[in-house]
């Protein structure tokens, strides 16, 4: 782990403060700008902020008394790295929440083909049906590249990260309290192997035990990292519901997987299904309904992925799409940059047609969508 600079080191204090939730830390910013700016703010500055009074005021006064030096030291001692909301690596559906966190800690790697993340949540006390689904599902998705995002928690959520590794993709975890604090305790050294294909994420500094209320603040970041959310398995209480609440408060989509009829279990995804969430039967249910992404995603071979189905495409399909721009392409240049006879371009452009990828376009061109 690098050395941190000064201005990470005030973000760090400034994530530190008793007081200062994400909510009052995107108002400061928007106020004041950067970290700096409100750790040096007068009093009376401070106050105009709504929600913050004069005892987050003081809070603010006595920052300079919280020790970093010892944070930083027992990150750089775990392997631990500090993320702010403006650093390259910090993900980019993260930040467009209306209230991201300013400091992520992470163990392992964010990648930017983590762009492509789909969240898979459910009950903790899941039945062996609703702990088959997420597997299948969660395994299905990092199959085709597709990042896994889950709350480390028993049953559903710990059944996806496994599917995901099982299948030799990559998985997010997203904790509630500190990275040092694990919790559940008997997930250590599962989020070992997490970090070692992903990453273990929080927003609380590593020795920060979770409490109550850390739970939905923490579940706000599984939402926002992903594109979407599935909710597997929950009861009508299930805190899994609150993700998918966030999910569509952050307008991301919502799927569900049903369950048995007269199972209590899967109440609450029936509940989501009669207010409007996608039904999910197959990998391809999700695919079909996410995106286009705002941005590509570079996946690890180099492909730069617009939209989630074309994870699915076969080789030549995916040649063909690579050699299509935004902009109308002529066919004869797609036939040219891909090499391919002309017969096989003009039924594989057919074909990425029908799956909604491209669209025909005056004078003999196509464009992606």
């Amino acid at each position: 782990m690098e050395a941190p600079s000064e201005h990470v080191g005030a973000w760090l204090r400034l994530s530190m403060i008793p007081g200062v939730g994400p909510r009052i830390l995107s108002q400061l910013i928007e106020h004041f700008g950067d970290p700096e700016s409100i750790l040096a703010a007068k009093e009376n500055a401070l106050r105009e902020i709504s929600g913050v009074g004069s005892k987050l005021v003081q809070a603010i006064a006595r920052a300079d008394e919280i020790d970093i030096e010892s944070e930083l030291a027992t990150c750089r001692e775990h392997q631990i790295n500090i993320v702010t909301v403006e650093d390259k690596a910090y993900p980019r559906m993260l930040r467009e929440i209306p209230d991201p966190p300013g400091v992520l800690f992470v163990r392992g790697e964010l990648l930017p083909a983590d762009a492509l993340s789909v969240a898979v949540v459910g009950s903790r006390n899941a039945t062996r049906y609703g702990l088959t689904q997420a597997e299948r599902l969660a395994a299905s998705l990092a199959r085709t590249g597709v990042t896994v995002v889950g709350g480390l928690a028993r049953g559903i959520d710990s059944a996806a990260h496994r599917g995901a590794l099982a299948a030799g993709g990559r998985t997010i975890a997203v904790l509630a309290g500190g990275i040092l604090k694990m919790y559940p305790p008997e997930h250590q050294n599962f989020s070992l192997e997490i970090a070692q294909q992903g990453a273990v994420v929080s927003e609380m500094p590593p020795n920060y035990s979770p409490i109550r209320g850390s739970f939905p603040q923490r579940n706000r970041i599984i939402s926002g990292l992903a594109l979407g959310t599935i909710v597997v398995e929950a009861g009508e209480r299930s805190g899994a519901l609150i993700t998918a609440r966030q999910s569509m408060e952050q307008n991301r989509d919502v799927f569900a997987v049903p369950g048995p009829v007269d199972s209590l279990a899967s109440r609450g995804c029936h509940a989501l299904l009669r207010d409007g969430a996608i039904l999910v039967e197959s990998l391809e249910d999700v695919l079909e309904q996410l995106g286009p992404l705002v941005e590509t995603a570079e996946q690890d071979d180099g492909r730069r992925i617009r939209h989630p189905t074309e994870l699915q495409l076969k080789d030549q399909e995916t040649v063909v799409l690579q050699a299509i721009e935004m902009q109308p392409t002529d066919i004869d240049q797609v036939i040219r940059e891909t090499g391919l006879p002309a017969q096989r371009v003009l039924s594989t452009i057919s074909v990425l047609e029908v799956r909604k990828l491209i669209v025909r376009c005056p004078g003999g061109t196509v464009a992606r969508r």
